[in-house]
């Protein structure tokens, strides 16, 4: 089953150099309220589509993207797909890969409590396919008001 025929895209992930830099900008002078701050993330309140700032050096420890890249080659934008459940997680990236889909290595579970997988498109966006694990997005994040 297609990603663009069953799922909406949720987030737009901008991968930044410096979480505090990026925050102070789109509360600031944007006027975006903050919704989540953890180390290296920060996500914001908004209609549809959520709007995220990850620190390119956070998910390369954690995830290995853009690992070999300095912070001017790095990828700067991170498409994401929120699925239901972990396990379309798997089964999504054994279809994507079987069609030669590049992803960067198996899907995982990560320390913010979400089954992930990463892949890039020809022209070397970087998607990434998430689920929360139980319950979702848990102490990791914390909820701004």
């Amino acid at each position: 089953m297609p990603i663009g025929d069953t799922n909406a895209i949720s987030d737009v992930c901008l991968l930044v150099e410096d979480i505090e830099r990026t925050v102070a900008f789109y509360v600031e002078k944007l006027g975006f309220r903050l919704r989540r701050r953890a180390e290296g993330f920060a996500d914001f309140h908004g209609e549809g589509v959520t709007l995220a700032a990850w620190e390119i050096d956070h998910i390369n420890r954690h995830t290995g993207v853009s690992k070999l890249r300095s912070p001017r080659q790095a990828h700067k934008v991170c498409v994401a797909v929120r699925l239901d459940s972990p396990g379309e997680i798997d089964r999504l990236h054994g279809e994507l890969s079987a069609k030669g889909v590049p992803f960067y290595g198996p899907p995982e579970d990560y320390v913010w409590n979400a089954r992930c997988a990463y892949f890039t498109d020809p022209d070397d966006t970087l998607w990434e396919l998430y689920a929360w694990l139980d319950g979702g997005p848990g102490d990791y994040h914390d909820e701004q008001p």
